[in-house]
């Protein structure tokens, strides 16, 4: 079994550079970079940072800061322009990667230091407590990749392939022989607006190379991931056969990328949608690099609960997304919770996460998913709270928050190729409405935030902090309270109970739900108090609002009154 960490509670923040620093509100729609602005890394100076820090958070993963593919024309600074008929949206996609060993030019105040602007700001994070992770995207690259900046020696992926073969074990890529590339029907990149000579409805690929969803033809569609090519791990897709020994050539090329960013400082990555590469390649992968750089994270984008154990046990990952089972099962209690039931939690701790709790990474927002602030969510913000609760104290394993989550943003705006769907937009130029106003031009003190929005950022603050400052919340041990409360007044499936505790620290945690108040009496089972030596009179403190607790006898119960979709966090 993978060894583990004392303390795996990594509280991340998830930013996206290119969002997080841009003061501009323009937010025309499909709007270039001088229309709609963007954040630099030099925005994230030591105020940004200490603000961070402040919250709780122990890690920052910078999104998308690898040069990846692009409408906006760079040539001015040697960088090849790139095909917009294969991007997605003016400022294209942080997952469509177009040259490993640079960083976005976007992202840059100087573009040709941009890689020192880059380690820069690792040195800052550092500096300010925290921890780097960053994108690894093994999955596919851009159509358009060319690295203009790998180090000597290092070859390009496809350079060496055999493209007249649909496989080869020692090709990068795999190929389509005798067929043309089409670009999706209909597709107009840019919008109307945007003007560009390689804007004409083709680009030149033959013979076709497979696209990143698995897609095995010439043409795949425009909700394919069309902008990019798959890469090939060793794996014959026309009969099954799986080529690992010895380890096919992109293998290798993959493990001198991560080397290279590992040298720049960076000490984890998040690895983009990895139940589609082999769990043996990162098996093979990530006790290599361990090996050089002890305590290098690894972090999985997992969807299939059934594959959990394969890749934590054999992949060697530290995390995997627990989206399938903790995300999925409290978003449907915050949006419905009269159809469903608190039960559902006990599903995912008991069944789907038995055994790897503490390498499952938990949320309730990604660039991936909607915002809770969005119509196609929850519709207000608050309703997180008992969700969040949750999801930061349920277990040992990593929370993460999503900037722009602390204030509400409801990304309900179309910003281009993203239509306004809940999410923000990964593949446009536009501002966080919400978070500029914390942001506050660059002064990162929260003037423009509403008293609503301040109390809603001092919530996560002090969520995060109970989290990282009580080890009770860190390493304890979870003991559910629901068969022993499931008959008692005021108790049913919209509550949820359970007790964090080791030898000198017990913490109550109970959540709402309901929309309505909920009056409780909350009781620990006989032996669960008798192990922990709990009898007599107890007063116990809220962590997230210091409000007091008190009983004449805890074995009694102890009264709570939640109101609807809220939550206390009782420390013994």
């Amino acid at each position: 079994m993978q060894p583990t960490h004392t303390n795996n509670k990594l509280i991340i923040y998830q930013l996206l550079p290119r969002l997080f620093g841009n003061t501009n509100t323009t937010n025309k729609y499909y709007g270039s970079v001088e229309e709609n602005g963007v954040g630099k890394l030099n925005d994230i100076n030591n105020t940004a940072l200490q603000e961070i820090k402040k919250m709780g958070f122990t890690h920052v993963w910078y999104c998308g800061v690898i040069e990846h593919a692009t409408m906006t024309d760079h040539s001015a600074f040697g960088i090849k322009p790139d095909d917009p008929d294969v991007v997605k949206g003016r400022a294209g996609s942080p997952y469509a990667i177009k040259d490993y060993f640079d960083i976005d030019p976007d992202l840059a105040v100087d573009v040709p230091n941009r890689i020192a602007e880059f380690e820069a700001l690792v040195k800052r994070t550092h500096d300010n407590g925290l921890k780097v992770i960053i994108d690894f995207v093994p999955n596919h690259v851009a159509r358009t990749y060319q690295s203009d900046k790998k180090p000597d020696g290092v070859r390009d992926f496809g350079q060496d392939d055999h493209s007249n073969k649909a496989f080869d074990v020692n090709n990068d890529f795999y190929y389509m022989p005798g067929e043309y590339f089409e670009v999706p029907h209909g597709y107009n990149p840019g919008g109307d607006e945007f003007v560009s000579p390689l804007k004409d409805g083709e680009f030149h690929e033959y013979p076709a190379k497979v696209t990143g969803n698995d897609v095995f033809n010439a043409h795949p569609s425009i909700s394919d991931w069309f902008e990019t090519v798959k890469l090939n791990y060793g794996v014959d897709y026309s009969n099954g056969q799986r080529y690992f020994d010895p380890p096919p050539p992109l293998w290798n090329k993959l493990y001198r990328i991560l080397h290279y960013w590992t040298q720049k400082g960076v000490d984890g990555f998040r690895c983009d949608m990895v139940e589609h590469v082999p769990f043996e390649f990162w098996g093979w992968l990530v006790p290599k690099l361990k090996a050089e750089v002890p305590g290098i994270l690894f972090i999985g984008e997992a969807y299939d609960k059934n594959k959990y154990r394969d890749y934590i046990f054999k992949g060697k990952f530290d995390y995997l997304y627990d989206k399938s089972g903790l995300y999925d099962t409290v978003r449907r209690l915050t949006t419905d919770p009269y159809n469903n039931s608190t039960w559902q939690i006990n599903a995912v701790w008991n069944y789907d996460t038995n055994g790897v709790e503490e390498h499952m990474l938990r949320f309730m927002e990604t660039h991936d998913e909607q915002r809770i602030a969005s119509e196609f969510f929850a519709g207000d913000a608050w309703h997180a709270v008992p969700g969040m609760i949750l999801t930061a104290t349920l277990s040992t394993g990593a929370v993460m928050i999503y900037n722009g989550q602390e204030v509400g943003e409801p990304a309900n705006i179309a910003e281009g190729f993203s239509d306004g769907d809940g999410r923000t937009s990964i593949f446009d130029y536009c501002g966080l409405r919400e978070h500029q106003k914390w942001l506050n031009n660059g002064q990162f003190d929260g003037g423009g935030l509403s008293d609503d929005q301040k109390k809603l950022r001092n919530f996560y603050c002090t969520l995060l902090n109970a989290v990282q400052n009580n080890e009770a919340l860190q390493t304890g041990k979870f003991y559910e309270l629901m068969l022993a409360n499931q008959k008692r007044g005021g108790f049913d499936e919209r509550i949820y109970a359970y007790l964090r505790y080791n030898t000198d620290q017990q913490i109550l945690i109970v959540v709402n739900f309901d929309r309505n108040e909920r009056q409780l009496q909350i009781v620990l089972p006989g032996d669960l108090a008798d192990s922990l030596n709990l009898n007599g009179q107890k007063e116990l403190t809220d962590l997230l609002t210091g409000a007091k607790y008190s009983t004449s006898d805890i074995k009694a119960g102890i009264n709570v009154t939640l109101a609807g979709m809220d939550g206390v966090i009782l420390k013994f």
